[in-house]
């Protein structure tokens, strides 16, 4: 009589950004495709693996506490074995593996490829070589335009592509991804690109991350078509930096080209893009972005402050009055345009006033949307080495009072909606009825809640037309122009 060999298990953790989002369904589709049964539990896994964030002092304090809380799970039920994976486990390697023992693994981008077997092997009680972190920009060409008949698909999570996965993993036709959604939501994160060839001075991404590679547009606009027929009505186009997609390709202008393919793609009602750098965007671009249809009108803008000296020395581009320009080029053409962005406070070498310069811009900008971060040194980074390093206490001072400034400001700009119409989508229908209108990422930029007649009654993944009667901080309050019809109804 053969034995039955009970079929492994395994949870995936995922922190950090909505690109690590797309790697674990990446890391699912391999590990289901490897014979691994996926589960929500992490007590009900033999494996435990935690796709690590490894961008700021938080975020890696964060992947490490989660690693050891799911160790604790050793011993005290089926969970045997804990694995680090995503970019904190890139970024550190074998040194990570020697400062926390209580991984049974420590994996490369490089082991994503065989990520079921290296798991299997880990089970059986092998003991996994952690790797020596490497600057990842070195494995292609430094020109972009030759990268592409160079691509090494398995190190670069998400752009590998076969012709036999099994039916559910990836697109029925055309080129298929490693891909397994994990959440069944409306909206889902879709990787343009990976790595980046920009140098900020405080940005350790590239190292670990790599070279600056665009997928093709058939394979992105493959995975949208699927991504639609798993119920996706929102695709958020993610990358390092989404406004160089195409440099690679020989066509720098391929962004637009590429939103005008994807708006094509029938089930799809909305298009976001983000993380764009403004010393790229070009006129072109706003007009697509403000004018195409489904794409919606929605800015990831990463200002990163205001003072041109500053930026200079954080090696980026812009002012405050070039910024304001760019605004402005975007409301022309959009006036209820989303715009967000992120800023440094306690940069080394930054001065009272260029904070106050910072605090006047994002006054005169009226973003919907403003996270505020205080300076840390990262390793690797020529920002650590610089003169003029600000005090711990100071960082944070100066981070509190542009981050009080933030809310203020992002709280005027929702008031100024109140009386507008926006489509809004719905993510929850339980208790409150809430959604996002176009100006709303995903997670970050607040959200819609719906009130009135017959609320109770619109439909996850909906969408309703509303007049936005309030605003809470940097949330919104509306009502439906047309109530809502019978049970199942809801879409205006």
């Amino acid at each position: 009589m053969t034995a039955v060999t009970e079929t492994l298990s395994v949870h995936l953790v995922t922190l950090g950004c909505a690109r690590n989002e797309v790697d674990s369904e990446e890391l699912a589709a391999r590990l289901e495709n490897g014979g691994f049964r996926l589960v929500e539990d992490p007590e009900n896994a033999d494996a435990v693996m935690v796709n690590t964030c490894g961008f700021v002092e938080t975020a890696k304090k964060d992947s490490v506490d989660t690693l050891l809380a799911a160790a604790d799970l050793k011993g005290e039920g089926r969970t045997r074995a804990v694995v680090a994976v995503g970019c904190l486990a890139e970024r550190y390697g074998n040194e990570l593996a020697e400062s926390l023992p209580e991984a049974d693994g420590v994996l490369s981008f490089d082991d994503y490829v065989g990520v079921a077997e290296r798991l299997q092997a880990i089970l059986a009680g092998e003991r996994h070589t952690a790797h020596v972190p490497r600057d990842r920009r070195k494995l292609l060409p430094l020109s972009p335009i030759a990268r592409s008949g160079a691509v090494g698909a398995a190190g670069i999570p998400g752009h590998a592509t076969t012709p036999d996965l099994p039916a559910g993993l990836a697109p029925a036709s055309g080129p298929r991804s490693f891909r397994r959604r994990l959440d069944g939501g409306p909206t889902a994160p879709l990787k343009l690109a990976s790595g980046c060839d920009r140098r900020c001075a405080f940005c350790a991404i590239p190292s670990f991350r790599g070279a600056y590679v665009s997928r093709p547009p058939a394979d992105v606009v493959a995975e949208a078509a699927w991504l639609a027929d798993e119920g996706v009505r929102e695709v958020f186009l993610v990358s390092e930096n989404s406004s160089s997609y195409g440099k690679d390709l020989a066509d720098i202008r391929l962004l637009e080209k590429l939103l005008g393919r994807l708006s094509a793609v029938d089930a799809l009602e909305w298009i976001r893009v983000s993380y764009l750098q403004p010393a790229e965007m070009r006129p072109g671009l706003v007009e697509v972005m403000a004018t195409t249809p489904k794409v919606l009108p929605y800015f990831d803008l990463s200002f990163q402050h205001a003072s041109g000296p500053l930026l200079r020395r954080m090696r980026r581009f812009g002012d405050a009055e070039s910024f304001l320009e760019l605004i402005s080029s975007i409301r022309a053409l959009a006036p209820q345009a989303g715009i967000r962005s992120n800023v440094i406070c306690g940069f080394p070498g930054e001065t009272d006033a260029d904070v106050e310069l910072l605090c006047s811009f994002l006054t005169d900008a009226g973003l919907d949307a403003i996270g505020v971060f205080g300076y840390s040194d990262e390793d690797g980074t020529e920002a650590a080495t610089l003169s003029g390093h600000l005090s711990t206490d100071e960082i944070e001072a100066r981070r509190g009072h542009v981050a009080d400034l933030a809310d203020e400001l992002v709280g005027q700009r929702a008031e100024e909606r109140v009386g507008e119409r926006l489509v809004v989508m719905i993510e929850e229908s339980d208790e409150d009825v809430v959604g996002r209108g176009p100006h709303q990422g995903p997670e970050v930029d607040g959200s819609t809640r719906l009130v009135g007649t017959g609320v109770e009654r619109v439909t996850v993944g909906s969408f309703v037309e509303a007049v936005v009667m309030g605003s809470e901080g940097v949330d919104l309050i509306a009502e439906p122009v047309t109530p809502p019809g019978g049970p199942g109804g809801g879409t205006c």
